[in-house]
């Protein structure tokens, strides 16, 4: 059986195929169908973390590029993308700041070239912090004064 082509095609199969396999007391062929099944999903939440690290750029690289088109929309996006971020570790643990930091790069770059698509125009914008992304309130200002 190639398990590498069944966990990346479908977990659940691969779950199934397992437990046959363990069934039929075939306990090396399982074991090799689980070390798969686990790289596969680690690849699968490693691409979701990323997803959401990119989307959560991209709406801070909007927020400070264009301030005047701030929006609730944009506070929402933000606040959802980190929870998601904030799951997606809490469920994987080894999803940890040393992988976000060495997704980092690439997820910028990639949120940089889809805002600029999105916004219609360059953004000068070098790179982002740890702080900016993680930490920094994003929040609209009221007409008597920003929100606490």
């Amino acid at each position: 059986m190639n398990w590498q082509t069944l966990a990346s095609d479908s977990p659940y199969r691969t779950a199934v195929a397992i437990q046959e396999a363990l069934q039929a007391g075939r306990v090396a062929e399982a074991t090799m169908g689980i070390a798969e099944l686990i790289e596969a999903l680690s690849k699968s939440e490693r691409r979701a973390l990323k997803s959401q690290l990119v989307r959560l750029m991209l709406h801070i690289i909007k927020w400070r590029t264009q301030p005047e088109r701030r929006s609730l929309s944009w506070v929402t996006s933000i606040a959802d993308a980190r929870d998601e971020i904030a799951d997606i570790r809490e469920e994987t643990p080894s999803l940890n700041e040393r992988v976000i930091r060495d997704l980092w790069g690439k997820a910028f770059i990639m949120a940089k070239r889809n805002a600029e698509a999105e916004m219609g125009r360059v953004a000068d914008i070098k790179q982002l912090t740890w702080e900016e992304v993680f930490d920094s309130a994003y929040q609209l200002e009221s007409a008597a004064g920003p929100h606490a």
